[in-house]
C-alpha cells in the first residue's frame, strides 16, 4: 500500500491543450464584444433626445432600448452567438454612422 497520493497522469485524450486555446480566444473574443456593447451602450446615454432628432437618426429611447437589450444579451446566454453577432452588428452600426453624426453636432 503506498504511503501517499497516487501519481495518476491526467490524460485527457491529448486534446485539452486544443481546446484550452480556443476556450481562451472565445473568452478573448466575449469581452471584446462585452467592451464594445457596453461602450456603445454608454456613448447613447450622453447624448441628449434633441442631438438625436437633429441628426435625423433614430429616437434615443429606441438606441437606448436596443444597445440595452444587446448589453442584456451578452450575460445571458440565449440563442447562441448568432443572436450575439446580431447585437453586436447594431452596436457598431451606433458606433459607425449615429455616435459620429451626434458628435457632428457638439462641436457647433
Amino acid at each position: 500500500m503506498l504511503a501517499g497520493p497516487r501519481c495518476v497522469p491526467d490524460y485527457d485524450g491529448g486534446m485539452g491543450g486544443i481546446f484550452a486555446v480556443q476556450n481562451t480566444i472565445m473568452l478573448l473574443v466575449d469581452l471584446a464584444m462585452l467592451a464594445v456593447v457596453i461602450f456603445a451602450f454608454v456613448s447613447c446615454l450622453t447624448y441628449p433626445a434633441e442631438a438625436y432628432r437633429a441628426a435625423g437618426k433614430w429616437s434615443k429611447q429606441g438606441w437606448g432600448i436596443v444597445l440595452g437589450i444587446a448589453l442584456l444579451l451578452q450575460f445571458v446566454p440565449v440563442g447562441g452567438m448568432l443572436i450575439s453577432l446580431a447585437m453586436l452588428i447594431a452596436a457598431l452600426v451606433f458606433l459607425a454612422d449615429v455616435r459620429p453624426a451626434l458628435s457632428s453636432l457638439r462641436r457647433r
